[in-house]
């Protein structure tokens, strides 16, 4: 019989963390604090298998309701109380759990098991008739929503109504007859929506319950919130149901949210915000403004409220053990819910925190200097795309700003745009080009578009654990969170700060990581790696096999990039350098030009101009290899198509206006990604390749004797659109007479080298032939991939949605390659390339070479280097490193896999197998007489003190 609901609670557990997939994040983690003696309120998990079935059937498996039942049975017995009892009744709370987290994307039912009975039994069992009713309220809004579908609208509706009567601004300073009023009010409102009354069955409230959680998985929010986190769309998600603790029983009880380091900056400090009298959901939806954990945080943002250090010292000393004991067993920082009730402290959930990208560097590298990973751990602990975060720009220091409000700094990283009230607006003015800053009181679940189209957030409401402040540092989005001294009044389109009225579509500027909203738009200054960042890229370095250069063709972007760790510039777009200034009416001269003689003029005038930007790439990189591209993109580019252009065009070239207009007709393509472009150019124009060829030698003759170190550069000539060895041989001809001539004039040797860029099928398939002249391979995946599929990247924008979302294609092809096609074509090319020439460096210089996945498919292929934009390089060392990392530890598990058994340690093993579910520490992997078994070595050291080869004490 299958297995589909998990019990834990009461220091005992069936399941564990490693079984993530089937209880699902939350359910996982809280089986792995009830084992270790946490103090974890009981409960069970319905498995996400569970789920699956409900999508595909519409229907619970057979046996999943007698499994519930047991279940709450056990769940019954561990907490001392009965579901839907008149005297002694249990209440619990139903949560989802997917694998990868969503927070705030699905839904969570808390209080289920309240009736008219069951909430006079809690009114006496608490002494408390208030508490009772205020839960009671919390639970028909909160199912009525959630299970029923009513508007949540309504009901806040009525809760304002009856603040207003009452005089009072928080919903806990309601006397209980206003909540008993509400409690009347709501039911008759679900009467009236849905014709029928409010639920008081309390097993007809749990099944609701569960059933709105699975449904939860397909919610709009949820699907997007996937989309944006290439989260798969299959796995469905768990269901927790969890017998209740009340941080609104009074003021002795409360509820928090911490982490157990800073998320934001990463500073080894307990970070976190709780609220007295209240429940967990009233922290993370930022409903009242939280207080914090600690006195040092308290002081830090000037809160006049008394931190939990000061108001509760016994249960922080207790939290702050819990803290350190959960950071030692995860070795990462967890992400924690806590809820005190009448003074005792239970445990609601532990994750690991989501932070920035400064903080998890910083976290990263701190926990390799204090022993708990290793530095190969903590290289791969970063996604590579999270490095993105730090390439934001930050507010200049001596930048003039005027400082309008302060909030607190949830997410760092400077942000300006255009102020919008509404996720919709965000992303129809985002779409329009527009820069914005999504402004709300306090953000939901349903804006989580809204923010992913803002350059930043900013709430009126809410602390460092509320929705906006998580949901922005997940997605690096600069933010600003409880910023109280703001007023949004949305249906008017102002915000309005003392006397200062902006209205939407008015610029802001939002420090993220000072809390500090500034007027208008305020200048910003680009990152460095220093501090951490540096070290743990030094780390990647030490791992990493496969170089990172960069593609770049100014002074500016080639010292970035030198700046981001560029091993040398893998592409220099050489016609990137004629479209500025004097430079496009030189390039037009030559291009109007009516003969050869003419051209060459005109090429004379550019030959100064490229050789100059060519020498400085040259010192700049300092004997680092740079790959010159020779003139790629068809001739009509640079010619105008106005008649206004044309008339400037033929005065500064002194020519009829009329040959030009002749000209830029002659120069018309019916589809120029396919004419006359790349080596086409220099075989019809040899002149051109001959003027470029001189620039190049010219420059490394010249930076050879100006560059720091005096060395003579190597030039890697890069010619682009070969399809036939033929055309690679006159152009190679070309390079080589010319170099043969600089050499000559500049009485100077120097060492240079000519490749091809494959970017057609058919040059990938003749590659063979083309090595036997061509001394490096640069895969130009970006044609490659459009003369792969026939595709124009410039135009599948507007299909490419609807392909990925019926399955056509999981990722668009011109982010990531495209290992079955496109791949595939890469390494037919590199078989027969170094079939040729055996010594032959091969790389990819197309955009996919700073996307993590595609670094990866170089990695395992053999490319000897990527090159990508310079913003992108510290992301490709850090892939480059892990995708090596990856590589290495299959490679051990392969050999590990391959050495003789030794036969006696096998039955051991397989008795410790059938007895690992009652012990819930044996897991993991155990390595002992080359047998690779399930085992946790953290959580065993104490059976282990024999040496790993001795067979642990485990019962």
């Amino acid at each position: 019989m299958t297995k589909w609901v998990y019990n834990f609670g009461a220091g005992e557990a069936e399941g564990h963390a490693e079984i993530k997939d089937l209880l699902g994040n939350k359910g996982a983690n809280l089986a792995e604090m009830a084992s270790i003696g946490l103090p974890v309120p009981p409960g069970f998990t319905l498995t996400t298998e569970v789920c699956s079935h409900f999508e595909q059937t519409g229907s619970y498996p057979q046996d999943l309701k007698e499994q519930v039942q047991k279940a709450l049975q056990i769940l019954e017995s561990r907490a001392g109380c009965k579901f839907g009892d008149s005297e002694n009744p249990l209440l619990v709370s139903v949560r989802s759990g997917a694998r990868a987290r969503m927070p705030g994307m699905m839904d969570t039912v808390l209080n289920v098991g309240l009736n008219a009975k069951t909430v006079e039994a809690l009114a006496e069992q608490s002494d408390d008739r208030r508490f009772a009713f205020d839960s009671y309220r919390r639970f028909i809004q909160m199912y009525a929503d959630i299970v029923l579908g009513v508007d949540a609208c309504h009901f806040e509706k009525m809760l304002q109504r009856a603040k207003q009567k009452r005089g009072v601004k928080q919903d806990h300073e309601l006397q209980v007859e206003d909540l008993e009023r509400l409690v009347r009010d709501y039911k008759t409102r679900v009467f009236v929506e849905l014709g029928e009354e409010f639920p008081t069955d309390p097993q007809v409230q749990l099944w609701g319950a569960i059933g709105a959680v699975f449904k939860s998985w397909t919610n709009p929010r949820a699907k997007t919130y996937r989309e944006l986190h290439d989260i798969p769309e299959e796995g469905g998600t768990a269901a927790n149901v969890q017998a209740m603790v009340f941080g609104n029983m009074g003021h002795d009880s409360a509820s928090g949210v911490a982490f157990t380091r800073n998320p934001s900056n990463g500073d080894n400090h307990f970070y976190g915000e709780f609220l007295l009298n209240a429940q967990g959901e009233d922290v993370v939806a930022g409903i009242r403004t939280p207080s914090e954990l600690t006195m040092q945080a308290r002081m830090a943002h000037g809160n006049n409220s008394p931190s939990l250090e000061e108001k509760m010292p016994k249960v922080f000393r207790e939290l702050m053990a819990i803290r350190d004991q959960l950071e030692k067993h995860y070795k990462d920082v967890q992400d924690i819910e806590f809820t005190i009730q009448k003074g005792k402290l239970y445990m609601l959930q532990t994750r690991s925190g989501k932070r920035t990208t400064q903080a998890a560097i910083q976290i990263a590298v701190d926990m390799t200097n204090e022993g708990l990973i290793t530095k190969q751990q903590a290289v791969m602990r970063l996604h590579p795309s999270q490095i993105d975060q730090l390439l934001h720009p930050t507010i200049a220091e001596n930048a003039k700003k005027q400082i309008i409000a302060k909030g607190l700094p949830a997410s760092p990283g400077a942000a300006i745009g255009k102020v919008v009230f509404c996720a919709d607006e965000a992303v129809q003015r985002v779409s329009d080009g527009e820069k914005v800053i999504l402004v709300r009181n306090e953000t939901s679940p349903d804006d989580i578009h809204g923010l992913h189209a803002a350059e930043g957030v900013l709430t009126t409401r809410g602390g460092m654990t509320s929705h906006a402040a998580v949901v922005a540092r997940s997605m690096g989005r600069p933010c600003v969170a409880g910023a109280g001294h703001l007023e949004i009044d949305e249906a008017a389109g102002k915000l309005k700060i003392g006397d200062l009225v902006l209205e939407k579509g008015d610029k802001l500027s939002i420090d993220g990581s000072t809390g500090e909203v500034l007027l208008g738009e305020v200048p910003t200054v680009l990152p460095k790696v220093t501090g951490a960042f540096r070290t743990l890229m030094s780390w990647a370095d030490e791992y990493r096999t496969m170089q990172v250069r960069a593609n770049a063709e100014t002074k500016a972007d080639a010292i970035l990039a030198k700046d981001f760790g560029a091993e040398g510039i893998g592409l220099v777009r050489t016609e990137h350098m004629f479209f500025a200034g004097m430079r496009i009416t030189a390039m037009r001269q030559m291009i109007l030009a009516s003969d050869t003689k003419d051209r060459k003029d005109a090429l004379h005038r550019l030959l100064f101009m490229q050789r100059e930007d060519i020498t400085e790439l040259f010192q700049i990189m300092d004997g680092q290899p740079v790959t010159i591209r020779l003139f790629d993109p068809p001739l009509h580019e640079f010619l105008p198509n106005t008649e206004a252009e044309l008339s400037y065009v033929a005065r500064a070239a002194g020519v009829p206006v009329e040959r030009v207009r002749r000209r830029a007709t002659e120069l018309r393509e019916f589809n120029p990604m396919l004419g006359h472009r790349g080596c086409r150019l220099a075989i019809t124009y040899p002149e051109i390749c001959e003027m470029q060829a001189r620039a190049i030698f010219g420059a490394a003759a010249e930076a050879g004797r100006t560059s720091p170190s005096k060395k003579t550069p190597v030039a890697e000539v890069m010619v682009p659109l070969v399809a036939t060895l033929e055309e690679f041989k006159i152009i190679k001809g070309i390079i080589d007479k010319t170099a043969a001539a600089v050499q000559k004039e500049e009485n100077v040797n120097f060492t240079y080298r000519v490749g091809t860029m494959i970017e057609l099928p058919r040059a990938a398939l003749q590659a063979g032939k083309l090595a036997e002249e061509a001394e490096f391979f640069s895969f130009g995946t970006n044609d490659l991939t459009q003369t792969t599929y026939g595709l124009s990247r410039d135009d599948t924008g507007t299909f490419m949605s609807d392909y990925k979302a019926k399955g056509i294609m999981a990722q668009d092809p011109f982010v990531t390659l495209d290992e079955e096609g496109v791949g595939e074509l890469i390494k037919v090319a590199m078989n027969r390339g170094l079939s040729t020439r055996p010594d032959m460096k091969m790389g990819i210089c197309g955009e996919h070479g700073g996307d993590p996945t595609s670094i990866d498919f170089c990695q395992r292929t053999g490319l000897n280097y990527v090159s990508c934009s310079p913003y992108r390089v510290p992301i490709a060392r850090l892939a480059a490193a892990q995708s090596a990392l990856k590589a290495q530890g299959e490679r051990v598990t392969e050999t590990r896999a391959a050495r003789p058994r030794n036969p006696s340690f096998g039955p051991w093993c397989r008795l410790v197998s059938t007895r690992a579910s009652s012990c819930a520490r044996f897991r993991g992997f155990l390595e002992g007489s080359g047998h690779l078994r399930e085992f946790s070595a953290e959580k065993s050291l104490g059976c282990l003190k024999g040496g790993p080869r001795q067979p642990p004490s485990l019962f």
